[in-house]
């Protein structure tokens, strides 16, 4: 059983997760489950697994999110797999706040990868897991080589034993909502628009950058975060909520790219903590960075005196957001 922290801080109920089908107890079940990448956690994810927990308690069954681990792209096209919004850890995160009782990882393999839409169904779906009702997005499709779509799964249910219900995707503001979506926007630094598709804003999991001569106590107010490997948002100066240790919340001003006022590339993602108090910080405390609005592209500016001069501005559009929403 894991306990995991929602991004608020307040308490989430514990979920079992199992990392392969042998870790499952006997007997467990029955099920109603759901089958997906669940990157980003975005609202069509969550009408899905909503529906998947109301169902389960009306049948007095479990409510049971299968995925996988590593993302299915990066096993099978590891040049062309996606940077993911959610790693697996924030994934687990945001999957015990939608009130399922369990998450079962599939290690994504060979073994896994070659398996056919009707081992799949016998051996998880109706073997494992009990899986009384199965709850799907209309462009779902599994087995060896995506074979199956929902048609031929609802057939596979109905000699199995167990029912397909088919979601049709969620549209937010006139966009039609999926992870490839939100990535695309937070890519292009459209963070506003990723938050109406997440229900959230975007938000960057990480801890301090090693080597910065951070001790015990944050005496400064300028974070680094480490080197991270998913989805960043576009070069630019961002509006940001800094969150310590799943406890202590700060309004910052981010700046993500190559500092190029400074000469030489390096890149970083900076946070200026705009109501600073010293903090208990080391390398290994956990930082949440959320990313509400985009101020402005990243610029080289022809002095680090203009530099400073355009961080001020920065600041004071920051702090005048900050007054606005009440936050």
């Amino acid at each position: 059983m894991i306990q995991t922290p929602s991004s608020s801080a307040q308490t989430v109920p514990a979920i079992a997760v199992y990392r392969s089908i042998a870790e499952i107890p006997a007997g467990f079940g029955p099920t109603v489950a759901a089958i997906g990448n669940f990157d980003g956690l975005h609202l069509g994810h969550r009408e899905i697994l909503c529906a998947v927990v109301e169902s389960a308690r009306q049948r007095h069954a479990r409510a049971v999110a299968i995925t996988f681990e590593p993302h299915p792209e990066h096993f099978l096209r590891a040049d062309k797999a996606p940077l993911l919004l959610t790693p697996l850890a924030e994934k687990l995160r945001l999957l015990a706040g939608t009130g399922i009782d369990a998450v079962l990882v599939l290690p994504f393999d060979a073994e896994l990868a070659g398996l056919s839409a009707r081992a799949f169904a016998e051996q998880i779906l109706a073997g494992a897991l009990h899986v009384r009702e199965l709850h799907e997005g209309a462009n779902f499709r599994c087995g060896r080589g995506a074979e199956a779509g929902v048609t031929e799964l609802a057939a596979l249910g109905a000699e199995m034993g167990f029912t397909l219900r088919v979601h049709q995707a969620v549209h937010v503001r006139g966009m039609e909502v999926s992870s490839s979506a939100v990535r695309a926007l937070v890519a292009a630094g459209e963070m506003r628009r990723a938050r109406w598709m997440l229900g959230r804003p975007f938000a960057v999991l990480s801890t301090q950058a090693r080597g910065r001569g951070i001790g015990t106590r944050l005496l400064v107010p300028t974070v680094n975060l480490a080197a991270y490997p998913g989805q960043l948002p576009a070069f630019g100066v961002y509006v940001t909520r800094l969150r310590i240790n799943g406890q202590r919340q700060f309004q910052a001003v981010t700046n993500v790219g190559n500092r190029p006022t400074f000469g030489e590339a390096s890149f970083a993602v900076e946070s200026h903590i705009l109501d600073f108090e010293p903090v208990e910080l080391d390398e290994q405390t956990p930082l949440e960075l959320e990313f509400l609005v985009r101020l402005r592209g990243e610029i080289a500016w022809p002095s680090p005196e203009a530099l400073k001069a355009q961080i001020l501005r920065d600041v004071q559009r920051a702090q005048r957001y900050f007054r606005l929403v009440g936050c």
